[in-house]
């Protein structure tokens, strides 16, 4: 395989995670094809500061941001210097086990009408799915492993087991999102097109159901989040053409039966052949599918929408340098502290920090970088946001409800 097509968006030095070229984007952030610039599109600037610093960074002079962005390479080349055989091992342990949960709770669930049998092929299904989405699909799809030179453990092969395609997921996310991480305006998935989760968006009436919104969306997050990557928003705008939309239509359509053959039909059918127990293996797998859409929302709203993290405005990007970017990464996402089984089901995303300061590397590594990470903060006079998994979620529901009213004052 070639070097890797990565789209992470990062604030490169012209070379990629393994020091190969990395792909560019347009001023758009979207992906270019591979192999047409050595570098990413100039939306940082080389030196000086942003028009205005976000104020819970006011207090830092531009050369203190400069030095906080030498030590973050620093960080990550260390990182970077100590990648090898163990990480490999790890991934690869990873999908072996997932893939073995799996196949375990598809094989429960054939005799689902068994009390005992549905509850262990459930629970063993909704972990595999959560695994497989959080720590294994999401990463891959980071580019997180392309170091590797493994085909099957790829940014540019792996499909994941969720509705919306990876190609659509990477650039919606990967791209525009790690590019304008909380920026209103530019940054899409800050309420994702049907919730406000910011003072700063405009109330309208229709955000009373801001609540209600939310609860239907957790459960059917993997379609909520197909809709959203089809960017409906943009065809309105003119920004994409109805072409390229029927064509997104066609993929999603595709994948979306996909998913539905595999869990609505291939499982309860074999189920039902075998013991009469279809219809309990259906109610299973739509079970596990909603478990997993619920525990992927919550990890994704901890990490963006609790009290503390903070937004910006397109004035505060104007400019911004490499030191900066790395700032608002770290200022504008949230963690959650446990212990190790719960860093894993959250795909190492319960460090949302760490990873959006380095999206491109290996997650198993995020817990050593974080305690790095958090000195610079609190040596910078920086926040850094961190919280058990309940204050999280309970912070960012609290968001959700207040905002559903008009902002008073």
């Amino acid at each position: 395989m070639e070097g890797p097509d990565t789209v992470s968006w990062a604030p490169g030095r012209g070379k990629g995670p393994s020091g190969e070229p990395q792909p560019a984007a347009d001023q758009k952030g979207r992906r270019r094809a591979p192999g047409t610039d050595a570098v990413r599109a100039g939306t940082l600037a080389a030196s000086g500061r942003p028009t205005v610093r976000p104020p819970a960074a006011s207090h830092l002079s531009d050369e203190q941001v400069a030095d906080l962005g030498r030590e973050l390479d620093a960080v990550r080349d260390g990182i970077l210097a100590k990648r090898g055989a163990t990480d490999a091992a790890y991934i690869r342990k990873v999908i072996r086990v997932q893939r073995g949960l799996e196949f375990a709770g598809r094989t429960c669930l054939l005799g689902a009408n068994h009390k005992l049998a549905w509850v262990a092929g459930t629970a063993m299904l909704s972990v595999a799915k959560i695994i497989e989405n959080m720590e294994i699909g999401h990463n891959v799809l980071h580019g997180q492993w392309d170091w590797m030179r493994d085909p099957d453990i790829h940014s540019t092969t792996w499909e994941w087991d969720f509705v919306t395609p990876s190609k659509a997921w990477q650039n919606t996310h990967n791209d525009m999102h790690h590019r304008w991480t909380n920026v209103i305006g530019k940054d899409r998935d800050v309420g994702y097109n049907v919730l406000r989760v910011d003072r700063d968006q405009p109330w309208e009436p229709k955000h009373v159901l801001n609540p209600v919104i939310n609860a239907g969306l957790a459960p059917i997050f993997e379609w909520g989040i197909a809709l959203y990557d089809l960017e409906l928003d943009r065809v309105k705008t003119g920004e994409k053409s109805k072409a390229e939309l029927f064509r997104d239509l066609r993929v999603v359509g595709a994948k979306a039966a996909k998913q539905f053959a595999k869990d609505y039909a291939a499982t309860p059918l074999a189920a039902q052949l075998l013991t009469g127990s279809g219809k309990s293996a259906l109610l299973a797998t739509a079970t596990a599918n909603g478990l997993r859409n619920i525990w992927a929302h919550a990890v994704i709203f901890c990490g963006h929408f609790p009290e503390g993290a903070e937004t910006f405005t397109e004035e505060m990007v104007e400019g911004e340098t490499r030191g900066d970017w790395y700032v608002r990464q770290m200022i504008g996402s949230a963690n959650i502290s446990g212990s190790k089984a719960m860093h894993f089901m959250t795909g190492n995303l319960s460090h949302q920090v760490e990873h959006h300061l380095f999206p491109d590397l290996p997650s198993n590594r995020y817990a050593e970088v974080a305690v790095q990470v958090r000195e610079i903060c609190e040596r910078y006079g920086l926040p850094y946001n961190i919280g058990p998994l309940h204050r999280q979620v309970g912070s960012t529901w609290g968001k959700i409800f207040r905002l559903a009213l008009p902002n008073r004052g």
